[in-house]
């Protein structure tokens, strides 16, 4: 099965848009909430120099690169923990996914309506917390029941699993993440079967301006005080610019249009990378006449494909950029 990292954010943030990009799919981009109710999926090309690099060495007959599933999961609103806003379709679309794209607004234009009625990155990025924390509590509290039961009966594991996970419980009632919490490898055990949304590792996208796309603004700066204990990455992008640049013909106008913005890739590229990276994937690569393939594994596998095994020429790993 397909990795998937899954676009969340506030309504109306730039998440279709961005997923447009992304995927070359027509999600509908509208400017009022809900414009997306069903999350569109779609299957992304990850870049890679290095396999460019190797088809010219080698000139198969065709090229095959490694693919990211990127799921566009419709906007969240306060109170979809309890249901607001088809808040729980919402919020299981996420739990199926195995990271998460948080699209932040950081730009500011009176023509694209806001739910909050203003822009405030690091309020956006908490309701969204908020909601996700709460949901995760209410698993939470649904395992320490059952934990509590076996209690009864001496059981061991659940002695130590009500322990593990009041202590995470407390962590998430603080209004913290549950992946930012100290937990020892021998007792995931007791929190990896409920597939917490908190839990999940997080990317955090700047959707701003194109004249801040280099070096952000006083929202993205915000943003980046307000999560520099979670051990996460931010990227700036614009999600209107870079379905400009996704329109243009030829390989030279879109550098040429990079250039006069001051960067050297399209920024989808960086969060293509970004997610693969996130989502602990290794790339392996095999080549051939027939075809130049780039592979993968995550990072928690300890063998590689039969495929990779018997190919005849020798295979290389590298870790994601």
């Amino acid at each position: 099965m397909a990795l998937k990292c899954g676009i969340v954010g506030l309504p109306n943030v730039g998440k279709s848009t961005l997923f447009n990009c992304l995927s070359n799919a027509q999600a509908l981009a509208a400017n009022y909430p809900f414009a997306t109710i069903e999350p569109n999926i779609g299957v992304v090309n990850v870049p890679d120099e290095r396999l460019t690099k190797l088809t010219e060495l080698v000139t198969p007959q065709r090229v095959v690169p490694t693919t990211v599933e990127i799921v566009d999961i419709a906007g969240l609103v306060a109170g979809a923990s309890k249901g607001e806003g088809l808040g729980n379709q919402f919020l299981g679309n996420i739990r199926d996914t195995d990271a998460i794209v948080h699209v932040v607004r950081c730009f500011e234009d009176d023509n694209v309506v806001h739910v909050s009625g203003t822009v405030d990155a690091v309020r956006d990025k908490e309701i969204i917390d908020t909601e996700l924390q709460l949901k995760d509590l209410d698993s939470i509290d649904k395992k320490l029941q059952k934990y509590q039961r076996q209690i009864k009966t001496n059981d061991k594991d659940a002695i130590r699993g009500t322990e593990v996970l009041e202590a995470l419980k407390a962590h998430i009632e603080q209004g913290k993440s549950a992946r930012t919490a100290q937990i020892d490898e021998k007792d995931r055990v007791y929190i990896d079967d409920m597939n917490l949304l908190t839990a999940k590792p997080v990317l955090y996208v700047c959707n701003v301006n194109d004249s801040d796309v280099v070096s952000g603004n006083q929202h993205t700066q915000a943003l980046i005080n307000a999560i520099k204990d979670e051990n996460a990455e931010v990227l700036f992008i614009c999600a209107q610019m870079e379905a400009e640049i996704a329109q243009l013909d030829t390989y030279e106008e879109r550098l040429e249009f990079l250039q006069e913005m001051g960067l050297t890739e399209p920024s989808i590229s960086k969060l293509i990378k970004a997610c693969y990276k996130m989502l602990n994937l290794i790339t392996y690569f095999t080549a051939g006449v027939k075809e130049v393939r780039a592979g993968q594994y995550t990072g928690r596998q300890s063998t590689t494909s039969s495929r990779c095994n018997s190919h005849r020429f020798r295979k290389r790993f590298y870790p994601p950029k």
